[in-house]
């Protein structure tokens, strides 16, 4: 029997609701990929089975996923910044570039309350990131 792990910090994907399941699944990838390389110390040691095969590590604890109207993910946009959390953004238009210097200027192009996102995710203290996501259901 293991003992119960109990974090004090959350890590969050929230996505539109109205996506594609290929856009999900794309867009959750991209947005976790922004935590993990923010920060480093959220990813527990390598794994390796059995017959010594090495694997790469992974998060230490699990990752919430969300959906929710585009008012959801506009009012948790605006909280994460409030609250000083530095999300990680997908937009609309990030799908049609190939290439994150292309994403970029797509993202910078566009004045902070105007972003057409379509995702986020964030780490940060539990009860931050609840509020953050306050009006989201868990993903089905």
């Amino acid at each position: 029997m293991t003992d119960e792990i109990r974090f004090t910090t959350k890590i969050a994907v929230l996505l539109a609701e109205d996506l594609e399941v290929w856009q999900r699944l794309n867009v959750t990838a991209f947005l976790i990929s922004g935590v993990a390389g923010a920060e480093p110390e959220l990813l527990g040691e390598p794994y390796a089975d059995a017959d010594g095969t090495a694997y790469l590590p992974m998060f230490r604890q699990p990752v919430m996923v969300f959906a929710g109207a585009d008012d959801v993910l506009r009012a948790a946009h605006r909280r994460a910044v409030d609250r000083g959390l530095r999300p990680s953004v997908f937009t609309r238009e990030l799908f049609a570039t190939g290439n994150d210097r292309d994403n970029r200027a797509a993202v910078r192009a566009v004045p902070r309350d105007q972003l057409d996102l379509v995702g986020l995710a964030v780490h940060g203290p539990r009860n931050a990131v609840d509020k953050m996501i306050k009006g989201a259901r868990l993903h089905p």
